[in-house]
C-alpha cells in the first residue's frame, strides 16, 4: 500500500504563484507515474497533469498548459505541482495520485492506484 501526502494548498489571489508537493511512502517511487488531479465544487475530477516514473514525459490539461509545470525528485520520493498565473476557476481540491507504471515513453491518464487527501485551493478574483 502506498501512501501519498500533499502539501502547499492555500488561498491566493488571481495571478499568484503556488506549488504543491505530495511524498509517496514506497521504496520504489520510481516505478511509479504520478499524477495530479483536481475537483471543483459540483464538477466532476479532471486530471490537471502527469508525469513518467522518470520524468520524461508529461501531459497537461489544455486549461492548464503553459501556466502549471509538474516536476519529480525521485530521491525524495516527491512530485510537485508549480502553478502559475492562478485563475478564480483553477479553485477546487488538488489530490496527488500514483500508479505503477514503469514503461518508457508512457504517462497514464486513468486509473490510479493510489490517491492523496487531498489540499484546498482557492483563488480569488
Amino acid at each position: 500500500q502506498v501512501q501519498l501526502a500533499e502539501s502547499g494548498g492555500g488561498s491566493v489571489q488571481a495571478g499568484d504563484s503556488l506549488i504543491l508537493s505530495c511524498v509517496a511512502s514506497t521504496r520504489t517511487f520510481s516505478d511509479y507515474a504520478m499524477a495530479w488531479f483536481r475537483q471543483a465544487e459540483g464538477k466532476e475530477r479532471e486530471l490537471v497533469a502527469a508525469i513518467s516514473w522518470g520524468g520524461a514525459v508529461t501531459t497537461y490539461s489544455d486549461s492548464v498548459k503553459g501556466r502549471f509545470t509538474i516536476s519529480r525528485d525521485n530521491a525524495k520520493n516527491t512530485v510537485y505541482l508549480q502553478m502559475n498565473s492562478l485563475k478564480p476557476e483553477d479553485t477546487g481540491v488538488y489530490q496527488c495520485a500514483g500508479k505503477y507504471f514503469p514503461v518508457m515513453g508512457r504517462v497514464p491518464s486513468s486509473d490510479f492506484d493510489y490517491w492523496g487527501q487531498g489540499t484546498q485551493i482557492n483563488v480569488s478574483s
